[in-house]
C-alpha cells in the first residue's frame, strides 16, 4: 500500500509530510517516557524484521492481486505505540530513500497510513480493550486479527482520499473505494494472523515484553537476548531468502488502480516538484524495486521474460540483508538519539 507520487498533489503530500513531521515529534517526545537500553535493539531488530516481511507479497486467491504485510500492529503490541510509530517510520524511509518503494513526496502519506492507523488508532482502541495486559493466546489471536484489519481499511482510506483530494489522477471517489476496500480486507485478515503468530512467538518467550509495553514500563532489566536472536535471524532469513517467494502479481493498491483506471502506475504529472523529486530518488535509491539495476545494453528480449517462481535473485537477497541492515541501524540511531536526549532532561 505504498503511494507513488503520481497520485499526490504537491498541496496534499505537503500537508501530509507537515501532519507526519508533527506525529514523529510527538512520538518523540511521548517515547522518552519508557524507552530504556533494552528496548532500543528491540526496535532495531524489529524493525529490520518488518523490513523483510514486507518484501514478501502473498497471493489473495482468486483475485489476481497480492498483499504485504504492514507491519505496524506487530511494533505496536511489542514495543507500544510511539516507538513502534518511529520504528515504522524508519522502516519507510529507508523503502523510499534506496529502494525507491513509494514516492519522496508521498513518504509523508504512507508513513501516516501504515502508522498513525494501525500504531495510533486500532492498537489503543481495539487490541488493548481485548488482550491489554490480561494477555493470553485467544485474546491474542482475536485483538491482533480484528486491529490489523481495522488498521488496514483505515490505511486504505486514507490511500482513497489523499488520492482524491489531489485531483490529479482519474481515480472516481465511488469506484476506487470499493475496490480498495475489499481487497485490503483480505489482506488485513492475512495480517491478523500473522501478526498472531509473531506475537504469540514473543509471548511465550518473553510475555513480559508484552506486558511492558501495554503499561508504558521500560524493560529494565529484562533478558530478551533471545528474542533479539530469533528475530534477527528471522529478518535475515526472510529478507535473504524467503523473499524470492513473493508473488509477482499487483499489490492492492496496484489492483484497484487497474480496476478503476486500466492503469497499475498512473504517470507522474508534469510538474516540477516531482521531476525534481523523482531525480532525487533515482539518485538515492541505489537498489531500485529491490534488485540491481538493469543493464542498458540488455537486450530488450530478455527485459520482457517474465521471472520465475521462486525468483532465485541476487539482488533480491542482497536488498533484503541490506535493506534490513540499513533498517536496524536507523531505528537504533534514532532510539539512542532520544534516549540520550531523555537521560540529559
Amino acid at each position: 500500500m505504498h503511494m507513488a507520487d503520481a497520485l499526490l498533489s504537491p498541496a496534499v503530500g505537503g500537508m501530509m509530510w507537515a501532519t507526519t513531521a508533527g506525529a514523529i515529534a510527538c512520538c518523540a517526545r511521548k517515547v522518552q517516557q519508557d524507552l530504556d537500553d533494552r528496548k532500543i535493539p528491540l526496535m532495531g531488530v524489529l524493525g529490520a524484521f518488518i523490513f523483510a516481511a514486507q518484501m514478501i507479497n502473498f497471493t489473495i486467491p482468486a483475485t489476481g492481486s497480492s498483499g504485504h504485510l504492514g507491519g505496524g500492529m506487530i511494533l505496536a503490541i511489542l514495543l507500544g505505540p510511539y516507538a513502534a510509530f518511529l520504528t515504522i517510520a524508519s522502516v519507510l524511509t529507508v523503502q523510499a530513500l534506496f529502494f525507491a518503494d513509494g514516492g519522496l513526496l508521498a513518504l509523508g502519506c504512507n508513513i501516516f497510513n501504515l502508522g498513525i492507523f494501525p500504531c495510533c488508532i486500532a492498537y489503543p482502541l481495539i487490541y488493548k480493550p481485548i488482550a491489554g495486559d490480561r494477555t493470553n493466546p485467544m485474546r491474542i489471536a482475536i485483538g491482533a486479527t480484528l486491529a490489523g484489519i481495522v488498521g488496514l481499511q483505515l490505511g486504505a482510506l486514507g490511500v482513497v482520499f489523499e488520492t482524491v483530494l489531489s485531483g490529479i489522477s482519474a481515480l472516481p471517489l465511488n469506484v476506487f473505494l470499493w475496490a480498495m476496500l475489499p481487497i485490503h480486507l483480505a489482506i488485513g485478515l492475512v495480517e491478523g494472523l500473522v501478526t498472531t503468530a509473531v506475537v504469540s512467538f514473543v509471548w511465550k518467550a518473553r510475555p513480559e515484553i508484552l506486558e511492558f509495553s501495554a503499561t508504558s514500563r521500560p524493560l529494565g532489566n529484562l533478558s530478551i537476548g533471545k528474542v533479539l536472536t530469533s528475530l534477527a535471524l528471522a529478518a535475515v532469513l526472510t529478507g535473504g531468502g524467503l523473499s524470492w517467494f513473493a508473488s509477482s502479481l499487483p499489490d492492492g493498491l496496484e489492483w484497484a488502480m487497474a480496476k478503476t483506471s486500466s492503469q497499475e502506475e498512473p504517470a507522474a504529472p508534469a510538474k516540477e516538484i516531482h521531476h525534481l523529486l523523482a531525480g532525487i530518488q533515482e539518485k538515492t535509491a541505489f537498489l531500485p524495486d529491490y534488485s540491481f539495476q538493469a543493464n542498458e545494453h540488455q537486450p530488450i528480449s530478455q527485459e520482457k521474460t517474465p521471472p520465475s517462481w521462486p525468483n532465485v535473485d541476487k539482488g533480491t537477497t542482497v536488498s533484503g540483508l541490506v535493506g534490513g541492515g540499513l533498517t536496524l541501524i536507523l531505528a537504533i540511531t534514532i532510539g539512542f538519539v532520544f534516549r540520550k536526549r531523555s537521560r540529559i532532561m
